[in-house]
């Protein structure tokens, strides 16, 4: 059985560290801000509209990395 800890008495013993699932999310949310980025830059004119948006705008954060996100976003 696996825990996680960050106590490294625990790690000689097959137990996984708390860091991996840190890490794991923090990859998880990079890819769904990539995929969310990629459907703004998709949308319609009418719909950039309705949120606010012209194109130059998605296009501008569409263009953006995934690791430049304002830190409100993180939780």
């Amino acid at each position: 059985m696996f825990t996680a800890t960050a106590n490294n008495t625990n790690l000689s013993l097959g137990a996984v560290s708390a860091r991996p699932f840190g890490l794991l999310k923090t990859i998880t949310s990079m890819v769904q801000l990539h995929k969310e980025r990629r459907l703004l830059a998709s949308l319609g004119a009418d719909a950039l509209n309705d949120i606010g948006l012209t194109k130059h705008d998605a296009q501008i954060e569409a263009s953006r990395p995934v690791w430049d996100a304002p830190d409100y976003w993180h939780k």
